[in-house]
């Protein structure tokens, strides 16, 4: 099954209507954007993370428009040496390789050893945008169904101030 039939299937299952727009492949945020220009909510950025010893993993979302500072972010969350993972480490974790990742990759970690990291600042929106693990496919979904996605799959998240 694609990788997108497996986040549709999803939220079906979970009862979380999304809105679909496919578009050409978008390797950015930059260009994604240009698909869904006009569209209401926060297009975000899914950031996969590991600490110095490659002992924890995280996926760090937040508005696209942020930059995000690697050495804040390890001491909201207490760890040292934050840095990008490895392709082979996503594709190990989440079965996939980079420039798909969000979300709904979550749906793929069968060790569940990822931990959520939400920028607050983009919460108050309405409506959250995440590729459907491919890249030619952003989904909209409620910031309320994105709570809703997270707990269902029984993961835990942090809310933080980047």
């Amino acid at each position: 099954m694609e990788q997108c039939q497996i986040v549709y299937e999803a939220l079906k299952k979970l009862n979380i209507s999304y809105e679909l727009i496919e578009h050409p492949p978008a390797l950015t945020t930059e260009e994604a954007d240009r698909y869904i220009e006009g569209k209401e909510g926060v297009r975000t950025k899914t950031l996969f993370l590991c600490n110095r010893k490659k002992s924890a993993y995280y996926l760090v979302i937040m508005d696209d428009a942020k930059r995000l500072d690697m050495k804040k972010l390890g001491e909201l969350i207490d760890e040292k040496g934050m840095q990008f993972a490895s392709t082979e480490k996503l594709m190990e974790k989440m079965l996939l390789p980079p420039g798909v990742v969000s979300l709904f990759s979550i749906l793929n970690n069968t060790e569940h050893d990822i931990k959520i990291c939400l920028d607050k600042e983009m919460l108050s929106e309405k409506f959250m945008s995440f590729h459907a693990n491919d890249n030619s496919k952003t989904v909209f979904i409620s910031t309320d169904d994105m709570y809703k996605f997270i707990h269902l799959l029984n993961y835990e998240y942090s809310i933080i101030n980047l």
